[in-house]
């Protein structure tokens, strides 16, 4: 890389400096908290009872609410104009938020022992609803309004369910009973998106922070320009390459897209990407990054839980589908590029690839390491801890890799900040778990979809996806997922899909809304890094990204790609979805590799043999592949004048005048 780029890590750290309101007595408040979160979780995955302190599962439970809610007051403004320092009311309010976390679990076992979710004393009613309270203010700054608002409309389900119509009537619950069954019980705010934020997601949030820290980011951007800076539209395959790794890693879009954004961006527009477009890939890049193993998104963690399979399962199934979306990137820069002329980047400003590996090979180490762990040895909850004991073991050893004191502090406060979050917006959509739970709604809804539905699987994905879009424009992927994976993902089940294809089917299109005009978060971050209008972005990230539009329909109807069933059966899957891909990206960038740059009718055609290959009909398999094998003799035929090749010249003119100017530089 070029020695005046900043690095990733670099531009995570300034980021975090700029964008955080904390200053003395607030930040290292923050940090006490998260630190103590995070030996209150050690202590209870390890079960090492530091100090002779083990608590009960529900009361470590209600700690680290208490924790990570008080942090979110400090660290997460209540409005725009808060961002400069925290006022005194967000003090009274983290104040508050541990008085009932710590009375709830000091009478942990007298919850579960004397039924306090049904009958208890007056103070624990009170408590309830303090934390409540605090709990959807939690929700409101870290999820929005709206997250809000479907929180306490499902939360407050069962005060009115005993009058609502047909599938929607439920059993009725006075307001202290509902009270006590949100917090005290176990199926709403310590429900098991808690649980799995407690139990799992803490760990892999601490692995993916110290994998950064300690360099990571700066590591992957280089391997990825080793390996792609040389070719064609190179930036471009670096960006979706290098963003895919660390949104692996990270589990979030948006701040990923802040992380590389920064530098593939700006790389890109040097090399002739329109701005729009630079933003678009790097949204799409990581949007996709959220999807692909080994790490994935907080919820990954939470599908395997409800589905009560281990994560490593979850992983496994989820890795051919975000390959097939990266090809498809791939496939479409490169077309991009061709048709245009753009090449890769100067070769002195690509790193050696073994020299990359010699200077990155403790972070491989360690992806390789958990990856092994949670594959072979299914150690999920305890994997993340141990691979961030190796990497930072070697890092000792390294000093560019190593871990300092401003490292060591910006990986608690990244964790207290990602963690307080999650526990916010978690606890909050337990509300619709519980609510919908209690009152036996959410059984009777699916059961009423069946019905309507009339056993049309192709009617029930189709309102199956369109309600995980419309759903995922206002709520978060996590609060989507698990809102449907209650209402909708049984029915599916029932219809005769295959159960983790379901749900996949569910979190994918609920990952839409990031791209997808009007709301397309991530192509409107992005544009704001490319400096590009917001809308031509979503416009180009949804088209750059329109195989997440197909790929579900594709897996939940031929559980192959989800790498279940027999072997022979997945690698005649796999090969057609990649020709598939390959095809509707050439008709989309309208560039056939060998072909050059085709016209609209031939584009048409190039589309509908790549539309033969993803309907899963062996039949239309074969007229697939006999359209694109036409289009190619007849190429043939007429001596490669089917399409034009002026790119290609114009590609190698570039190539020789980007060379005549670097011989001119090192003279």
């Amino acid at each position: 890389m070029a020695t005046n780029t900043p690095s990733a890590t670099e531009i995570s750290l300034e980021t975090d400096k700029e964008a955080s309101r904390l200053r003395g007595v607030s930040y290292w408040t923050v940090m006490a908290l998260g630190t103590l979160g995070l030996l209150l979780t050690i202590n209870q995955t390890f079960t090492l009872g530091l100090l002779g302190f083990q608590p009960l599962g529900n009361a470590f439970l209600y700690y680290l609410i208490g924790l990570f809610l008080a942090a979110t007051f400090l660290y997460y403004p209540a409005w725009s104009g808060a961002k400069h320092g925290v006022p005194f009311y967000d003090w009274v309010l983290a104040a508050v938020a541990l008085v009932p976390a710590i009375y709830l679990g000091y009478h942990g076992l007298e919850i579960i022992q004397q039924g306090w979710d049904f009958s208890a004393p007056i103070e624990a009613t009170v408590a309830s609803g303090v934390m409540l309270l605090l709990i959807l203010e939690g929700t409101r700054r870290c999820g929005g309004l709206i997250l809000v608002v479907v929180a306490l409309l499902f939360g407050c389900y069962p005060l009115f369910a005993d009058h609502m119509p047909g599938f929607l009537w439920g059993t009725q619950y006075g307001f202290g009973e509902t009270l006590r069954a949100h917090v005290l019980g176990v199926e709403s705010v310590i429900g098991i998106p808690m649980q799995v934020v407690a139990n799992l997601i803490i760990g892999f949030v601490v692995f993916g922070a110290a994998l950064t820290v300690t360099g990571g980011g700066d590591f992957f951007m280089d391997f990825a320009m080793a390996l792609m800076g040389r070719s064609r539209g190179g930036p471009a395959k670096v960006a979706v390459v290098s963003s895919g790794i660390m949104g692996s890693l990270s589990g979030s879009v948006i701040s990923n897209i802040l992380t590389t954004g920064p530098i593939t961006i700006p790389t890109m527009k040097k090399s002739g990407y329109p701005p729009h477009y630079a933003g678009a890939i790097e949204a799409c890049a990581s949007t996709g990054g959220t999807l692909m193993p080994p790490v994935m998104g907080a919820v990954a963690f939470i599908m395997a839980s409800f589905l009560n399979v281990p994560y490593a399962e979850v992983m496994v199934a989820a890795f051919l589908p975000a390959l097939l979306f990266y090809l498809a990137l791939l496939f479409q820069v490169d077309a991009y590029a061709a048709r245009r002329g753009l090449i890769g980047l100067p070769e002195s400003e690509i790193p050696r690839v073994i020299d990359t590996l010699k200077q990155g090979w403790p972070y491989l180490f360690s992806l390789a390491m958990l990856i092994y762990m949670l594959l072979v040895m299914r150690l999920d909850a305890y994997a993340p801890y141990y691979a961030t004991i190796i990497l930072l073991v070697i890092a000792v050893f390294k000093r560019s890799h190593r871990l300092n004191w401003s490292r060591l502090q910006y990986l608690v406060l990244n964790l207290t900040s990602s963690v307080a979050s999650l526990v916010s917006i978690l606890a909050g959509i337990g509300l619709v778990v519980g609510g919908l739970s209690y009152t036996g709604v959410a059984g009777a809804f699916s059961r009423e979809l069946l019905l309507y539905a009339d056993g049309s699987i192709p009617l029930m994905l189709g309102a199956g996806a369109i309600t995980s879009f419309v759903l995922g424009m206002g709520m978060t992927v996590s609060a989507c997922y698990i809102f449907l994976s209650i209402l909708l993902a049984p029915a599916l089940v029932e219809a005769g899909l295959n159960p983790l294809a379901s749900h996949l089917f569910i979190l994918y299109w609920g990952m839409l809304s990031y791209i997808t005009p009007p709301v397309a978060l991530a192509a409107i971050t992005a544009s704001g890094v490319a400096g590009s209008n917001a809308g031509r972005t979503g416009v180009y990230a949804m088209r750059l990204g329109s195989i997440l539009f197909v790929l579900p329909f594709l897996f939940v109807t031929n559980p192959a790609l989800i790498l279940q069933g027999d072997l022979a059966h997945i690698l005649l899957s796999t090969v057609t979805a990649v020709a598939a891909i390959w095809l509707v990206a050439a008709a989309l960038e309208g560039y056939l590799y060998r072909v050059g740059a085709i016209n609209p009718i031939m584009r048409l055609i190039v589309l509908a043999a790549g539309a033969g290959l993803i309907y899963p009909e062996r039949i239309s398999d074969v007229v697939g592949v006999a359209i694109i094998v036409s289009v190619y003799v007849a190429d043939a035929a007429l001596g490669g004048r089917l399409g034009s090749k002026d790119a290609q010249r114009l590609a190698r003119a570039k190539q020789a005048e980007q060379a005549a100017q670097q011989a001119k530089a090192s003279s």
